[in-house]
């Protein structure tokens, strides 16, 4: 994708067009707005460069997109193609995307998006594949869109199409997602990411700061994801992190996930060595979220039920919200006796309209809390700092972003 630009000219000046026409879509911003509602942001780049009224209309007509839009990817042979299935479809659904991405939050296994199969036993060669797929990626978006990806052990996600497909809980294979956030006015969504340096044992609060973490009245939701928390001193990092917003009015979800494969805002190259935090935070008054912990005693479905009918009394509206999944790898089907896609299936049964995206990682973070309408945080259970880090359990969580007329 291309910025909004282009020429002033006039419009439609060739010599054989209709008079009428001609007339038409040079002078009635109207007609003009709502021929170019039916076009994807691609093709309102293009035509945005015709003339002055024609870049007008696009960027009214983009500014008026306001939904979240997804893409999704699933693979049943993950060996067919030398790209990972999530770079193949993003790089052809992008052509009929109606929203132009300011935020990309993409998820992927990292079996088949590392490649570690091909390159095991070989760091240097399992860096430059990792980063290959990456790469492929980040540049299928537009330059002025953060991008945000990591890779895990199994993912959760929305077939594409519509909001009421049903999800599903990927626990192996090659399959990922990528959400698309627009520019929406009164909320900003920020990345963040912190790198655990021996050096510096804690955080300034101007890094906080930067990213909306601390002293931002209006912050409300966080995803945080710890990466590379197998090593030495990484969880208690990861902790540590958190701590400095945890006990504030915001929803919190999140989990300790592989790697780290793209920040777009970073100036510097990734280090898939490293470890770190990275994440999310969403402020705004219209934002609004939910989460509920399904704890190591949810193990049927009658219990899963039980968990998503708290989350459905937090009455946080359904439309323009999305769902996230973030479950322990140790759950899924061998968690419900052989049963598959209990917990994505309860979801889909409560929010019958609400996509719902996530992973299966490697510890899960997050609790019964609420962000409603007035704004004001309330516990369906009281807890304690250390109630917030979980295994074997799995998140739930909810985020509104305001209503999209």
């Amino acid at each position: 994708m291309e910025r909004v630009g282009g020429g002033g000219g006039d419009c439609c000046g060739s010599s054989s067009a209709d008079p009428r026409s001609t007339f038409v879509l040079s002078n009635l911003a109207e007609v003009v707005e709502r021929v170019f509602t039916f076009l994807p942001a691609k093709a309102l780049l293009r035509v945005a460069g015709v003339c002055r009224l024609w870049r007008e209309c696009v960027r009214r007509v983009l500014r008026a997109h306001r939904n979240v839009t997804w893409i999704s990817a699933l693979s049943a042979d993950p060996c067919h193609l030398a790209q990972h299935c999530l770079v193949r479809v993003v790089a052809e659904e992008l052509e009929n995307v109606h929203i132009l991405p300011q935020t990309v939050l993409y998820m992927a296994d990292s079996e088949n998006f590392i490649n570690l199969e091909e390159c095991r036993g070989h760091k240097r060669a399992r860096k430059r594949t990792t980063m290959e797929a990456a790469f492929a990626l980040e540049k299928l978006f537009p330059k002025q869109c953060q991008v945000l990806g990591i890779v895990t052990p199994g993912i959760v996600v929305t077939p594409i199409g519509s909001r009421s497909n049903r999800p599903q809980e990927i626990e192996i294979g090659e399959s990922g997602f990528a959400l698309l956030f627009p520019q929406i006015d009164g909320i900003k969504i920020k990345p963040f990411h912190f790198i655990k340096d021996p050096k510096k044992l804690t955080l300034e609060r101007h890094q906080l700061t930067e990213v909306g973490l601390v002293d931002n009245p209006e912050l409300r939701v966080v995803l945080v994801f710890g990466y590379n928390c197998c090593k030495v001193g990484a969880s208690d990092y990861l902790q540590r992190v958190v701590s400095t917003f945890s006990d504030m009015n915001v929803i919190l979800a999140g989990g300790q996930v592989d790697n780290l494969a793209s920040l777009t805002s970073e100036k510097s190259p990734l280090d898939i060595d490293a470890t770190g935090v990275v994440g999310l935070s969403f402020s705004g008054q219209q934002v609004q979220g939910a989460t509920v912990l399904l704890n190591e005693d949810v193990n049927d479905e009658k219990a899963a039920d039980a968990a998503m009918q708290r989350l459905k009394a937090a009455n946080i509206p359904e439309q323009n919200t999305i769902g996230f999944m973030f479950a322990c790898v140790g759950r899924g089907s061998q968690y419900y006796r052989a049963k598959k896609n209990v917990e994505a299936d309860a979801f889909r049964k409560f929010f019958p309209s609400v996509p719902l995206f996530g992973f299966f990682g490697n510890g899960e973070i997050g609790c019964d809390r609420i962000v409603t309408g007035n704004f004001t945080l309330k516990k369906c259970n009281e807890f304690n700092y250390n109630d917030l880090f979980h295994s074997y359990t799995t998140i739930m969580a909810l985020i509104h972003l305001g209503s999209s007329k």
